[in-house]
């Protein structure tokens, strides 16, 4: 490298280290997230009575308990109702924090797949048939793609991107960054539709209908500008990877006991088991396909009044549960072919180990469960959301310059509330109507906000699986921390964003529809 290329790449390279050293310079996850919690604590007393109108109270929408919404208040956590609620709900809120379970649970199959040999033999024909110029970009769209499986792309594939990595020689971390990009970054981006395209919809509609009564929003409305975003995201994020990350990191230097893996050849044994294997995974799957495609399969729920067809829900519900059957029956039955089980014994030991290598997550996951529920209970994050669009509103921009602020404004938000249907039932009714009345469909309004929630996910401690992102990097760099990952995925952002903000504003200069029945533009 030249001494010009070298001070042009030094600026940015020095950026990031300063934000990991930084960044590292902050307490360990645990600490942070403990002292978090006594900030939302003294905040929600200083501000506690703070009172804004609710977006949605025009609109009529109702709360979780079905009344009206009105307005959002600071609660005060330090009063004596707060004091109460949060001793009263400290295990509930442990228990039923959605990350723990689905972890632990998608874990157990897991560690009998991997210390039974499946997966490592399936990464070694993975690599040995995929072209190397290719893995990373199916690795990114991969994540992308994960999404059809709720959040279970953070424990599965995650992971898997950094012993694909390093299955190849190649530092993990490189790995474990790229899926973690694809998974949170590209959140949104899909070639199949998901669970969220509805949910976010749902709050479309009636915001809609604050100007126009009978208007409807299709749940495929942005389904075109999503799936066509992939191959984009996917390049963007291979490009990252491979020019910005991987020099970044260097070569990959063991740690203790971590041992680079060979890609050696595949013996007849182990293609055997694995031929097996794959074999009781596909019945495994046919066997849910029979439970959920048929009309009244088994996983499918109540008729829907409407299209008068079963709901898809108990199938949504359940797809941790089938990724734990498959990884388990798949790694078993590998294992009873390759000869590394042989008995029950086997079996409960490989789970065993599973769960060892949890513990750092389940701490971490106690105190920032805590963090999450004193935030939301605070309303903190909420009336932030509010005061900041109100901000943006009273600055006038108008059309491509104002969906271009919303979009910063939902990726900001983003950065203090983690859940995609909550921020959306504060900014939809703003936003829809505001920019219905300036032209604009609620489905572009709708597809603005789903990209600002997108690219910010992977630089946010309170996004709910970030700890255990960093669980999967320490298991082969012992002192990564929060400025290690956040300064790891800053160039994916950038870079997201970069692709995805004019990828809109070219959709919109072509007048291409968003989606199914999703236009550009909005006629009363």
């Amino acid at each position: 490298m030249t001494s010009n290329d070298k001070e042009k790449d030094g600026f940015f390279k020095r950026a990031l280290d300063k934000i990991e050293v930084v960044g590292n310079k902050l307490p360990q996850p645990v600490t942070l997230f403990a002292i978090l919690m006594l900030i939302v604590l003294l905040l929600s007393w200083a501000f506690g009575g703070v009172t804004v109108d609710h977006p949605g109270k025009e609109a009529g929408l109702l709360d979780r308990e079905g009344r009206p919404l009105e307005t959002i208040s600071v609660v005060n956590l330090l009063s004596r109702e707060g004091v109460q609620r949060i001793f009263t709900e400290m295990v509930d809120t442990f228990a039923t924090f959605p990350p723990l379970g689905l972890v632990l649970v998608v874990m157990l199959g897991i560690g009998v797949a991997e210390h039974s040999g499946m997966i490592a033999v399936g990464l070694r024909l993975f690599v040995s048939k995929v072209p190397k110029s290719l893995i990373t970009f199916s690795i990114v769209v991969a994540g992308m793609i994960s999404s059809v499986a709720a959040d279970a792309g953070y424990v599965v594939l995650i992971p898997l991107g950094g012993v694909i990595f390093l299955s190849m020689g190649r530092h993990p971390l490189a790995g474990i960054a790229a899926a973690f990009a694809g998974v949170s970054g590209g959140f949104g981006a899909n070639f199949l539709p998901t669970g969220l395209d509805p949910m976010i919809a749902a709050f479309t509609e009636p915001a809609a209908q604050m100007i126009d009564p009978g208007y409807t929003v299709n749940p495929l409305s942005n389904y075109y500008l999503m799936a066509a975003s992939v191959p984009f995201i996917g390049l963007a994020g291979t490009w990252v990877t491979e020019r910005i990350i991987v020099p970044r990191l260097g070569s990959w230097q063991p740690e203790g006991e971590v041992v680079t893996e060979e890609v050696n050849e595949i013996t007849p044994r182990e293609r055997k088991a694995l031929k097996w294997s794959l074999l009781s995974i596909l019945v495994v799957l046919g066997l849910v396909a029979a439970a959920t495609v048929p009309a009244d399969g088994l996983l499918r729920g109540e008729i829907d009044p409407e299209t008068g067809v079963r709901s898809m829900r108990p199938f949504y519900d359940s797809i941790v549960p089938i990724m734990f059957i498959v990884f388990f029956v798949g790694g078993l039955v590998y294992g009873i072919v390759a000869k590394t089980i042989k008995n029950d014994k086997d079996v409960s030991d490989m789970t065993a180990k599973a769960m060892a290598t949890m513990g750092l997550y389940i701490v971490i996951a106690f105190v920032a469960a805590q963090f999450v529920a004193y935030f939301n209970w605070s309303n903190l994050g909420s009336v932030l959301a509010v005061v900041g669009s109100d901000g943006l509103t009273a600055i006038g921009f108008t059309g491509g310059p104002l969906l271009v602020a919303f979009i910063i404004v939902a990726s900001m938000v983003n950065l203090v509330m983690g859940s995609a249907s909550a921020k959306w039932a504060i900014l939809a009714p703003i936003f829809v109507p505001m920019l219905m009345l300036m032209g604009y469909s609620p489905e572009l309004t709708q597809a603005a906000y789903r990209i600002g929630d997108s690219y910010s996910n992977i630089l946010t401690p309170l996004l709910p699986y970030f700890p255990i992102v960093i669980v999967f990097a320490q298991k082969y760099v012992k002192n990564v921390g929060i400025g290690t990952l956040i300064s790891m995925m800053l160039p994916y952002a950038i870079a997201f964003m970069l692709i995805r903000i004019p990828m809109l504003l070219i959709w919109i200069w072509l007048r291409l529809p968003l989606g199914i029945e999703g236009p550009i533009f909005y006629s009363p």
